[in-house]
């Protein structure tokens, strides 16, 4: 029988549906024609395959060959099925055998000697064939990515030839070294210790790693937002593993190298702001996952907030909400996730000096509403915490490091304690909880609650406001040794870190 079929996964966003490669050998005019819906990379397989069957010492039929990729519906591209294509035509030619072909999947791309390439979207592959119960073969390029994910069958090659000898069981293809390191590798970046002052700030970026609340610090010039924002993923609570799995599979879609030593590290992902939207959201003709999405289970620093295109901040808003990132196109949908921390940076007025005792501000009033309404109210309307970083006295600044705050070792243990109280109420962070959750676990005595409603009469804030103000307010009970009734002091709190974002409507 001059039929073979053999397996492989496409990719599709950050899922890896299965894909058949059927081959059939038949008479005729030798030829060979690749069809399934195949990308330009997946049609000159053909000329790929080819030379490498005969480079690898193998005769090429002399024959018309035909490839299916099923299902035909499903858009194939790239190089990731060369190494399943030629294995299906040297089966359908009986030059290896077809017994261990059923429960085996293969990914790669061949180069003309015969040596495997690596391919993108090797982590959502494998997780996908680890719930089959699949064996994989990947090439060697891809070994560290492979090592990630336990209870798998995986083999590493080198070559076509390789492949084919694991396959006539003349030589054996070794699994990938599983030497990472799977601790907590937050405590590398960089340490809270070195931030002088801002006690309020600190005190703002730890209620955020809590929580999980989005973070706006507005301020002069050099007064430590960026190195506020950078040691955030320093105190977050680690990764689960099928988080970190998660992350990697985004960075594995996007084709990104990733450090196998720490792959449980929260991402911190901080584009330029003259990036366009679809660098921030993902997309383009094969649609890849955006900065949103490659900080997903991390941290996204916008710093310079105002000086983000209006339409590139917009598209921040549904993602905000939803944790996801949908990119529509006319053949299909791909769905990203985009669970992330927003930490944005802005200056109080165009010259950045409003405020600041040290420096004369050279704005007036129109520039800086003009300046400080660049940033919508619906966006600002998203993010939990506000809070004003003031310039640093000069005696503070030169006085020594061990008289200075906590460092983030320190703090990183009281967030994962206080996140405990969360995880074990919800099951999620604070920030994640729906508003039926919210009235549930958001307790609080008649005077607390007729002070509160007053509150909030008195500030104007919407239904949206009302709801993350709750939100923060109970992550900074769970930080007052779990609380388990929101006091006054904890809503006031919660209440004074949304003043902020009425200054820069």
């Amino acid at each position: 029988m001059s039929l073979a079929v053999t397996l492989s996964r496409a990719q599709e966003g950050v899922a890896a549906p299965q894909v058949m490669v059927e081959v059939h050998l038949s008479g005729g005019l030798p030829s060979t024609h690749i069809v399934g819906l195949p990308e330009a990379a997946v049609r000159e397989a053909r000329d790929r395959v080819r030379v490498a069957i005969q480079s690898a010492a193998f005769e090429y039929p002399n024959r018309k060959v035909t490839v299916n990729l099923a299902p035909a519906e499903l858009p194939k591209d790239g190089g990731r099925f060369d190494l399943a294509i030629a294995l299906g035509i040297l089966a359908a030619g009986n030059q290896v055998p077809r017994e261990k072909l059923d429960d085996c999947e293969f990914l790669g791309e061949l180069a003309l000697s015969g040596h495997l390439r690596p391919v993108s979207g090797v982590l959502p592959a494998l997780l996908r064939a680890r719930a089959r119960g699949r064996r994989v073969v990947v090439p060697r390029a891809n070994a560290d990515e492979a090592a990630l994910i336990s209870e798998v069958d995986v083999r590493v090659a080198d070559t076509l030839s390789d492949v084919c000898g694991w396959l006539r069981g003349a030589q054996e293809l070794l699994p990938p070294a599983a030497t990472l390191t799977l601790t907590a590798d937050n405590d590398a970046g960089p340490d809270l210790i070195d931030v002088r002052g801002q006690l309020q700030a600190r005190r703002a970026l730890e209620i955020a790693a809590v929580g999980g609340h989005h973070l706006l610090l507005m301020g002069p010039p050099g007064t430590g937002k960026t190195m506020l924002a950078e040691r955030l993923p320093g105190i977050l609570p680690p990764m689960s593993e099928s988080e970190a799995l998660e992350t990697c599979a985004v960075l594995s879609v996007a084709g990104q190298s990733m450090d196998p030593a720490h792959w449980r590290r929260r991402p911190f992902r901080a584009p330029h702001h003259t990036a366009s939207a679809v660098a921030l959201v993902g997309g383009g003709s094969q649609p890849r996952p955006g900065e949103i999405s490659l900080a997903h289970n991390g941290v996204l620093f916008l710093d310079e907030l105002p000086e983000f295109s209006r339409h590139v901040l917009e598209v921040l808003r549904e993602p905000m909400e939803s944790g996801q990132i949908l990119i529509s196109r006319a053949a299909r949908q791909l769905r990203f996730p985009a669970q992330f921390q927003l930490v944005a940076a802005m200056n109080p007025c165009p010259c950045g000096y409003a405020g600041d005792t040290r420096q004369r501000c050279r704005c007036t009033p129109d520039q800086v509403q003009r300046y400080r309404s660049r940033i919508s109210g619906p966006l600002l309307d998203r993010i939990d915490l506000c809070v004003e970083v003031p310039a640093v006295p000069l005696s503070e600044l030169s006085t020594q490091r061990s008289t200075h705050g906590e460092d983030s070792v320190t703090v990183r243990k009281r967030v994962i304690r206080a996140r405990q109280h969360a995880l074990a109420r919800a099951g999620r962070p604070n920030s994640e909880i729906s508003n039926r959750e919210l009235e549930r676990d958001c307790a609080m005595g008649p005077a607390e609650r007729k002070w509160f409603d007053a509150a909030l009469e008195r500030l104007g804030l919407s239904a949206r406001a009302y709801h993350r103000t709750l939100r923060v307010a109970r992550t900074i009970a769970d930080l007052d040794n779990g609380a388990a009734a929101l006091d006054r002091h904890h809503l006031a709190e919660a209440l004074q870190y949304r003043r902020l974002s009425l200054l820069t409507e």
